[in-house]
This record gives C-alpha cells, sequence and structure tokens, in this order.
C-alpha cells in the first residue's frame, strides 16, 4: 500500500524543537536511507515554515499495510525526539507509468 504522509511539529520556530530535531537527525536519515534501500520511502523531504524552519517532513510511502507504516512512524527518531507531532496519512498510488521511468 502506497501513502503520502505529512509530519509536522507544532513549534517550529521554538529553539528547543530545533534543538531535539538536530540531536537525532543522524540517526532519522541513517533508518530513512535503509528504508529507502528497502523501497518502503520513495520519496521525502523536509518542510519548512514561512521563516525557512524545518516544520516536518513528508513522504510517499510503500508498506505492505497501514500498521507497519504506523509502527515505523512512531519508532522514528524524530517522533521518539518530539519533533513529528502531527501526522497526516492518505492513501495514495503511485502512477505506473513513473515508476518506470524512475
Amino acid at each position: 500500500m502506497q501513502f503520502v504522509v505529512i509530519m509536522r511539529t507544532r513549534n517550529p520556530k521554538d529553539p528547543d524543537t530545533q534543538r531535539r530535531r538536530n540531536a537525532v537527525r543522524p540517526a532519522h536519515l541513517e533508518g530513512a536511507a535503509r528504508l529507502n534501500e528497502a523501497g518502503r520511502l520513495l520519496l521525502g523531504g523536509a518542510i519548512f515554515d514561512e521563516a525557512d524552519n524545518p516544520a516536518g517532513s513528508a513522504v510517499i510511502a510503500d508498506f505492505p499495510s497501514r500498521a507497519e507504516l504506523d509502527a515505523w512512524l512512531a519508532n522514528d527518531p524524530y517522533t521518539k525526539a518530539g519533533f513529528w507531532q502531527e501526522f497526516e496519512v492518505i492513501p495514495f498510488r503511485v502512477a505506473p507509468h513513473y515508476l518506470e521511468k524512475h
């Protein structure tokens, strides 16, 4: 199953929020790289507020089930550190012709 997932923090302007994000960013990126290699993360990146503060992330993900997606979200270092606080999960299908070209 494929999903568009938007993960947000509530206080991107708070220096403590950004400190917590920065402290776990290497572990988050390592995990994202492993998921990408496994074909779970098809596309992803940071989202920003109007002042260019990191305000969360967005991904297109492919997991066998919603439960497995939720398990990943719950265990990601950004969630555990309190950076990701709100999640919007939208069922999605990547167009087959897009996957063939990439």
